[in-house]
C-alpha cells in the first residue's frame, strides 16, 4: 500500500471536524479583473464591484459563502480600477475581530516580488506568497470574484481532506455549447480527475450525455505547502502564462491527486429543482440574472435567514410610492425596489430599483435593472435597459422601443438589452471634460 493510499485509509478512519477545516483555511478572493464583455459597467469599476440584485455588489456572494461555510480568514486581490471595491471593502466588510485572528485583508498589486502587475490568476497568488505564508493555513481556498452562487466550502473542504487530494476543483456541468468558455475536466469513478483542457475548442461531453460537459468553477482547494511548491515551480517557467488554467491544472493533472467536486453536492439553498451559479460577464447574462430576482419565486433566494448574502448597510429611508391619481399612481408590480426609492406618480414593472432611485411624474419603467442613485425624469419611458449609477434621465427620454435608433447613443446587446451610462448622456461624473 503506498503512502497516499495510507494517508487516505487514515483520513477515512478518523474523519476531521469541518470546522477544524475551515479554521485552518485562508480563503483567497481574486477580485482584480476588469470584466469587459459587460462593456462600459466596468468602465470605472473592477467587475467583482458591480451591483448586483437591488443592493449588493457582486463580491458580496463569495465573501458572505465564505462567512457562512465558517472561513473567517479572507484575503481580496484586487488590482484593476479598485477604488469602489475597496471603498465597500472598508465599510461593509470590517466587522471581523483580529483578536480571534480573523479578519479580511486587501491585496492590492503591489509588485511585492517583481516589478510587474499580476500576470495571471496564479500570479497574484504567487505575488502574495509571503503574506499567506504568515498566515500558516493549512488549506487554501482560491475563489474568482465575479460569480453569483451560494456553496458550503465546508463540504467541499471535508470531500478534499476525505480523498487526500493535493488539489480539489469545483465543478458543474454545463451545455456543450456553452463549454468553450470553460476549464473542461474528464473524471474517472472515485471523480479523480485524468484529463483538463482550458476553453477547448472541441469540450469533451459526460459519458453518456453528448449534450453536456463538466466545467470548472474556477474554485481550487489547494494544501498549502503544496501550492506554494507548484508557484515557485511554474514562476520559474519563461514558457508559463502564470494562470491555474492554463498552466498549473493541466501540469497537477496527471502527477498529482486531483479531484473533482460535483457543485450539487455543497450547493445552498436550491429552489424550484434548480441548482444556481450564474456568471453574470455579460450585460444580457447581468440583465437576465437581475429580472430573474424579480419572479414569484426566483431560483436565487436572497430571503434566505439561513444563509444570508451580508453587504455594506447603508442608513437610508424605506422605500415611498406616492399619488394615487388615475393618470399619475405611484406603484410597482412584479418588483424588487430597495431603500430610499421615491416612485412618485410613475409605474414600474418586473424591474429591480437599487438604492436611492427616483422616477418622476408620468414616466414607466418596465423589464429593467436601475442602478443606485438614478433620477428618472418625468414622461420617460424605459424598456429592457440596464442604467448605470448616477445617471440623470431627461425628461421625455423612450428608450428600448427602437433598437437602431437606441444604438447611435447606447449600448445595445443581440437581444435588444439597452445600456446607459452617465457618459452617454453627456454626464461625465468621473471625470472633468
Amino acid at each position: 500500500m503506498s503512502s497516499q493510499d495510507e494517508e487516505l485509509k487514515k483520513q477515512k478512519e478518523y474523519p476531521r471536524f469541518v470546522s477544524l477545516l475551515t479554521k485552518n483555511t485562508v480563503a483567497l478572493i481574486l477580485a482584480g479583473g476588469r470584466g469587459s464583455r459587460l462593456k462600459h459597467l466596468t468602465d470605472w469599476r473592477a467587475k467583482p464591484a458591480v451591483p448586483f440584485g437591488g443592493k449588493f455588489r457582486i463580491i458580496d456572494f463569495p465573501l458572505s459563502n465564505c462567512l457562512n461555510s465558517g472561513i473567517r480568514r479572507i484575503g481580496v486581490v484586487t488590482q484593476y480600477k479598485a477604488h469602489s471595491l475597496i471603498q465597500h471593502m472598508q465599510r461593509g466588510w470590517g466587522f471581523l475581530r483580529g483578536e480571534f485572528n480573523e479578519f479580511i485583508d486587501l491585496m492590492p498589486a503591489q509588485q511585492r516580488i517583481e516589478a510587474e502587475w499580476y500576470k495571471g490568476t496564479a500570479d497574484a497568488v504567487f505575488q502574495n506568497m509571503d503574506i499567506l505564508r504568515h498566515y500558516a493555513p493549512e488549506f487554501l481556498l482560491i475563489l474568482a470574484g465575479d460569480h453569483i452562487y451560494k456553496m458550503d466550502y465546508g463540504e467541499m473542504l471535508a470531500a478534499h481532506a476525505a480523498s487526500a487530494a493535493d488539489l480539489t476543483i469545483a465543478c458543474l456541468e454545463v451545455p456543450i455549447e456553452d463549454a468553450q468558455a470553460f476549464g473542461v475536466m474528464s473524471v474517472d469513478e472515485y471523480q479523480r480527475i485524468v484529463d483538463f483542457n482550458e476553453k477547448p475548442e472541441h469540450p469533451t461531453p459526460i459519458p453518456g450525455d453528448p449534450s453536456r460537459a463538466m466545467a470548472s468553477m474556477g474554485i481550487y482547494i489547494f494544501n498549502a505547502k503544496f501550492l506554494y511548491e507548484q508557484l515557485i515551480r511554474d514562476a520559474d517557467d519563461p514558457n508559463s502564462e502564470h494562470d491555474f488554467g492554463k498552466d498549473i491544472i493541466p501540469y497537477l493533472v496527471s502527477r498529482y491527486r486531483v479531484f473533482a467536486h460535483r457543485f450539487s453536492e455543497s450547493c445552498v439553498g436550491v429552489q424550484n429543482g434548480a441548482i444556481y451559479w450564474r456568471d453574470v460577464g455579460t450585460v444580457e447574462a447581468y440583465w437576465e440574472a437581475n429580472m430573474e430576482l424579480a419572479k414569484i419565486t426566483p431560483d436565487l433566494n436572497l430571503y434566505d435567514d439561513k444563509w444570508p448574502i451580508w453587504t455594506y448597510q447603508e442608513q437610508l429611508p424605506p422605500a415611498k410610492f406616492v399619488f394615487d391619481d388615475e393618470a399619475r399612481r405611484g406603484m410597482a408590480v412584479d418588483s424588487m425596489v430597495s431603500g430610499g426609492c421615491i416612485i412618485s406618480g410613475a409605474t414600474v414593472r418586473r424591474s429591480v430599483l437599487f438604492s436611492n432611485v427616483r422616477v418622476n411624474a408620468y414616466s414607466e419603467v418596465t423589464d429593467s435593472v436601475i442602478l443606485p442613485n438614478v433620477d428618472i425624469g418625468r414622461y420617460a419611458h424605459l424598456n429592457r435597459v440596464v442604467v448605470d449609477k448616477g445617471c440623470r434621465i431627461p425628461d421625455g427620454l423612450e428608450v428600448g422601443f427602437d433598437s437602431a435608433k437606441d444604438a447611435e447613443r447606447f449600448y445595445v446587446t443581440e437581444k435588444g438589452v439597452t445600456l446607459i451610462t452617465p457618459e452617454m448622456l453627456g454626464q461625465y461624473i468621473h471625470h472633468v471634460r
